[in-house]
């Protein structure tokens, strides 16, 4: 009987345990204080995140924040894998180029509740630094910082090749093309190709200054190749004449501190301005910065201020409230801006800016410089990213490798750029 009764309760327990592991794991999933953070970093990044996360949790005991990070590469695969099976986290960091799309999709939730809370406090920030992150009037996403297209270069290998300091708000692609032969000439220094990580951000700047924009309302924002034919004619003279880094190498992926300028084998860099501090740590020797060459007969200015990147909370968020009240301090804390010195960015509250740049390192004081100077020589943004536009980024990536590496010839990877690019816009 003894036995019989043992059983019974082994087997009640058996039926009853994943009830009560559910609840166990509901309970966890829905603690109010625990949220997931998740961000696209490198080793400067990740270091003064986790210190974030560290300060907040210790002004607010209890709270524990699970962080995520992940190459640029591979962030955006990621979330959208997170995406599809409903498992996001509670705050991520996100890109103008890819928000319209997530908004449309009903992936983002609308930050104005928090503001009208008093969650976020936006009362210091000028309006003009929100802009990029509304949509249709709501607010997806809070920027960290204000950033800029840019190229850093090497004044030491300037100098050992006989050139002056450079004026950007004047230079042509004509002027950087001569700069690179002699630079490799006098040198045997080499130039990278542009912007190896995403290509069209170099395009961008280049078309910009036409006029026109990469998109348009329905397939691309051009007719006319000229434009584009240069973009990569440039590079294959620079290739031609053995002052390119050959693009087999070149497009190999790699962390800032692997990279042909912390080698010496670059003189020059395109990045945005906010990626200068984990640049200039991995050269380990004095850079500069500059805004990029002008093409000739510019109609406009190609050059914009742009946010560096958003924090948004995504609609499946488990956590919004502790995610909009980290989002808060993560903007809006002096001393935790202080610690982050403004790796993403020139920070948006006027009282943060105004403080930070009396304190700033030289490095970041170069960076505060440069978006002085970008801001009385850019132009307006462009319109967030269409649907499309992820793949138009990888084709754009592919192509640009088939150019320089020779596979198709100057003429067949422009027409396949615009053919596919209208394809895959419409």
């Amino acid at each position: 009987m003894k036995a019989k009764n043992v059983l019974i309760t082994i087997l009640v327990t058996l039926l009853l345990l994943p009830g009560v592991l559910f609840a166990q794991a509901a309970a966890e999933k829905t603690d109010s204080n625990t949220m997931r953070l998740a961000w696209w970093g490198n080793p400067t990044r990740d270091e003064r995140t986790y210190k974030a996360v560290q300060m907040f949790e210790a002004k607010n005991p209890g709270v524990t924040i699970e962080t995520e990070t992940t190459g640029w590469s591979g962030y955006w695969d990621k979330m959208n894998t997170q995406a599809a099976a409903g498992s996001l986290p509670d705050l991520m960091q996100h890109d103008y180029a890819y928000m319209l799309q997530w908004v449309e999709r009903n992936q983002l939730a609308d930050l104005t509740p928090y503001v009208n809370q008093g969650i976020i406090d936006l009362s210091k920030i000028n309006d003009s630094f929100l802009t990029g992150g509304r949509v249709d009037g709501k607010l997806y996403g809070i920027s960290l910082g204000t950033n800029a297209v840019c190229l850093t270069y090497d004044p030491a290998v300037l100098k050992k090749a006989g050139i002056s300091q450079i004026d950007s708000t004047t230079w042509t692609w004509e002027d950087f093309e001569r700069i690179a032969i002699q630079v490799y000439q006098k040198t045997g220094v080499q130039t990278i190709p542009f912007f190896t990580t995403d290509p069209k951000v170099g395009f961008d700047n280049m078309i910009r200054q036409t006029g026109a924009s990469t998109y348009g309302k329905t397939g691309l924002g051009f007719t006319d190749p000229a434009v584009l034919r240069e973009f990569y004619a440039i590079q294959l003279r620079l290739l031609d004449a053995g002052a390119l880094i050959k693009p087999e190498t070149a497009f190999v992926t790699v962390s800032p501190e692997e990279g042909a300028m912390a080698k010496g084998d670059t003189w020059v860099e395109f990045i945005w301005s906010n990626q200068f501090v984990s640049t200039q740590a991995a050269a380990q020797r004095p850079l500069e910065i500059a805004m990029l060459p002008n093409i000739k007969n510019a109609k406009a200015k190609g050059t914009f201020l742009k946010p560096s990147m958003f924090f948004s909370i995504p609609a499946t968020a488990e956590n919004p409230e502790l995610a909009a009240k980290f989002l808060n301090y993560f903007v809006n804390d002096i001393e935790v801006n202080e610690m982050l010195m403004g790796e993403r960015g020139v920070p948006i509250p006027d009282d943060v800016r105004e403080h930070m740049a009396t304190m700033v390192d030289p490095i970041n004081k170069q960076i505060f410089d440069y978006i002085s100077l970008v801001s009385k020589n850019a132009g307006p943004i462009d319109a967030p990213d269409p649907a499309g536009s992820g793949e138009f980024l990888k084709m754009v990536r592919d192509v640009t490798q088939e150019i320089l590496m020779k596979r198709v010839s100057l003429n067949e990877g422009v027409a396949k750029i615009m053919s596919r690019g209208n394809e895959i816009l419409k």
